[in-house]
């Protein structure tokens, strides 16, 4: 089973809908002066609602997981699921001028992204599987790897040394991925655990972009896990896989473990 041109048309405009939704939202209420935490709240609510709604009239028979929604677990019996993060990067979309947050929206078939788009609103661009960038040239200059702008996972500092790696904190996943399918960068490393809304989306475009994508260890990432955990990700420029992996598998067999301890409550389920 493969996701239909239908999918992948539908992720994209979903994702691109709920962006513009949240960027007049966004600057409606910052004009109000609203509390940023208010503006956070509402962001997520009318992102998940407009997604939510859109997905049960066009994919009326498929499964949904959202951040921001109960978890029907009866989806890890279903081939098709649609995995979203309706506001990715909630702390930045409540900070006037950032632009580093994205709505997220993907088709996962037995457990394997298959259709996605990644919409970055504030940059005004939509990123997706129906038509992905080719994969950037290697650009002049050191390395540039794009981190947690919040929780930095512990191999960030000795993987930046082997790498020769310049690090750039930044906010939401998927605005970090893709800066690397941008051509801005050319490796997005997490280690601190991630939910599979987190990086279900930015796997889908950055596969389909042609980049390198796999869990730190190097091994496949999959979904619709009946506890939606994920806990790292590394997407990077196809010739920086090797040695990135490799450095990797060393800082993994010298700390003994990078796993972190387990999923906390999912900041929407409190």
């Amino acid at each position: 089973m493969k996701a239909t041109p239908q999918d992948h048309a539908d992720a994209s405009t979903i994702a691109a809908a709920a962006g513009a939704a949240l960027v007049e939202l966004r600057r409606r209420r910052q004009h109000e002066g609203v509390d940023p935490s208010v503006l956070r709240d509402e962001g997520d609510r009318l992102a998940n609602d407009l997604i939510l709604d859109t997905l049960s009239r066009t994919h009326p028979d498929d499964a949904v997981l959202s951040e921001e929604a109960a978890d029907d677990t009866t989806r890890v019996d279903r081939r098709r699921l649609w995995i979203v993060d309706p506001l990715d990067g909630t702390r930045e979309f409540g900070e006037e001028g950032r632009s580093d947050w994205a709505v997220h929206v993907a088709l996962v078939v037995d457990g394997i992204p298959a259709a996605g788009a990644v919409a970055l609103p504030a940059r005004g661009l939509t990123l997706d599987t129906v038509s992905p960038p080719p994969p950037p040239p290697r650009h002049d200059g050191s390395v540039r790897m794009f981190v947690s702008r919040t929780r930095p996972p512990d191999l960030v500092a000795p993987l930046a040394e082997r790498l020769g790696a310049t690090v750039v904190p930044m906010g939401s996943a998927g605005a970090k991925a893709m800066a690397v399918v941008l051509g801005d960068g050319d490796i997005f490393v997490h280690a601190g655990g991630q939910f599979e809304w987190d990086t279900a989306a930015p796997a889908a475009v950055a596969t389909a972009a042609g980049l390198h994508v796999s869990r730190i260890d190097g091994t496949p990432l999959r979904y619709n896990n009946a506890v939606p955990w994920l806990p790292d990700i590394l997407i990077c420029s196809p010739g920086l896989a090797a040695p990135a992996l490799e450095a990797l598998h060393d800082l993994i067999d010298e700390a003994g473990s990078v796993e972190p301890p387990g999923p906390p409550t999912p900041p929407g389920r409190r």
